[in-house]
């Protein structure tokens, strides 16, 4: 049997979760589901006041950005528009922040779509 990946983006987490459920009893081999961002790490967990001065970078305040590596990373993401608070991230704000990957068998793969896109995925 011939097996082929499918790759879903999702908005809501919940939706993907019902999703994966049901892939899972249609038998998909693997199912899972990973968090995407433009931007690396998991966000600013504390409340930051930038009159302090205690800010790592613009890329942090204003992108919820985390930036491990140095300095690189975050130089290159204040250069983005939505880092200056003048933007609204437009297409970005509603774009899949969640992917859904699934093992599935070549035979049930359209059916497998199918689920996908009832729950409002993005194949």
């Amino acid at each position: 049997m011939k097996e082929i990946s499918v790759l879903a983006g999702f908005s809501s987490l919940q939706n993907a979760q019902q999703a994966a459920d049901e892939l899972r009893q249609l038998g998909c081999s693997t199912v899972q589901i990973d968090e995407v961002s433009s931007y690396p790490g998991k966000g600013v967990d504390k409340i930051m006041n930038a009159i302090t001065g205690e800010i790592p970078n613009l890329g942090s305040l204003t992108l919820s950005g985390d930036f491990p590596t140095g300095p690189d990373a975050s130089v290159l993401a204040a250069a983005d528009p939505s880092a200056s608070g003048m933007a609204d991230r437009g297409a970005e704000a509603s774009m899949p922040g969640l992917v859904l990957t699934c093992l599935v068998d070549d035979a049930i793969s359209s059916k497998a779509t199918q689920i996908i896109q009832s729950y409002g995925g993005l194949v």
